[in-house]
């Protein structure tokens, strides 16, 4: 059992004897129209119930009806547990851990989706390699309608461990939930997601488990994450709150590092998120959301915090600073066209 830490949930060992082998743990919140398709992507995978538990974990959903769902695609085979109140979805997490009976747990999102081969392939691994602890494959990146969109960058050719994974995985997230399998042994010693972070907490633990075990690798991409607005991702997008929080996951993963390293890794990690605040910042600006592409724009240079970083921000800065004048001055030109035809475009 994990030791005491005031922001993760303890996860206490299952002492049953018959447990499964497998534990899928399905959080929802607000996406049954999404659970349909993950699963239908289990249960097309479905090992029995022997070995496989299924159960989805609904954070108090009111504005759909995912039991429905279950009871529907599920017939019985699917367990269904729903929060008595809101918990947060981290939370949410910590009471899919501890519901959890299995060897080997994969969180899912309700959202996301899983592809035919994950739990054989990735089980393959921990079978063969009794000292990982942890297991994930290549990831898709799907649209709202599911749509393949890009796959995730490939870390190494070849399936097998990941040699320096602690010094790659901390500089910034490079595994989407979805795809990784975990030994629920790994979470009994660990402790549950960091409850200080809000959109962050998935990058922290795989960096924590890094930072403790080895971890598996499959090139193959058997797992699919779901990419759209109404996502925690977007919503925490629109205020800035996806960079602050991933500054203080670069202060909780940083004592995980060697002593050494820990400092570059961690300026690293800053300037790459920096850059990806960026990023996101000239999509915003192209959506019309002006406001998000601000957000972004300062989180991301109290993010980055250098010179590298100021001076690559000024052409964004620029753009968004002519796009507010002008839906400032939007109203006055449009009461007064003859100005309107005189301003320049």
């Amino acid at each position: 059992m994990s030791e005491f830490h005031p922001y993760r949930a303890v996860i206490p060992a299952v002492s049953d004897r018959d447990r499964p082998l497998w534990s899928v743990m399905i959080p929802t919140y607000h996406c049954a129209d999404y659970l349909r398709q993950t699963l239908a992507g289990v249960l097309a995978q479905d090992l029995g119930a022997d070995v496989m538990q299924i159960q989805v974990v609904d954070d108090h959903s009111t504005l759909d009806d995912p039991e429905a769902v279950v009871r529907e695609l599920g017939q019985g085979r699917v367990e269904f547990y729903r929060q008595p109140q809101n918990v947060g979805h981290t939370r949410n997490f910590a009471t899919c851990l501890e519901r959890s009976r299995g060897h080997l747990v994969h969180l899912l999102h309700g959202d996301d989706c899983v592809l035919d081969g994950f739990y054989v392939t990735l089980q393959r691994a921990f079978a063969e390699h009794p000292e990982i602890g942890a297991a994930f494959c290549r990831q898709i990146y799907m649209d709202e309608q599911g749509h393949w969109q890009a796959f995730s960058a490939l870390e190494q050719p070849d399936r097998g461990i990941l040699a320096n994974w602690l010094e790659k995985i901390a500089v910034y997230q490079r595994i989407q939930t979805p795809s990784i399998a975990v030994r629920r042994s790994v979470y009994e010693h660990l402790g549950g997601f960091d409850q200080r972070l809000s959109w962050a907490e998935d990058w922290e633990m795989w960096a924590r488990i890094a930072a403790h075990y080895s971890c598996w690798y499959e090139p193959q991409p058997l797992a699919a994450y779901r990419m759209h607005s109404a996502s925690s991702t977007g919503r925490h997008a629109c205020t800035g709150e996806n960079i602050r929080d991933l500054v203080r996951a670069i202060e909780v993963i940083k004592p995980y590092l060697p002593s050494a390293k820990a400092e570059e890794l961690s300026r690293r990690s800053r300037e790459h998120w920096a850059f990806y605040a960026r990023w996101l910042a000239y999509q915003m600006l192209a959506q019309g959301k002006l406001d998000g592409a601000i957000a972004q724009v300062r989180s991301g240079i109290l993010c980055g915090q250098s010179f590298k970083v100021r001076l690559a921000m000024i052409p964004l800065q620029l753009r968004i600073g002519l796009r507010w004048m002008k839906q400032k001055l939007q109203p006055v030109s449009s009461a007064q066209p003859t100005v309107k035809a005189e301003m320049p475009r």
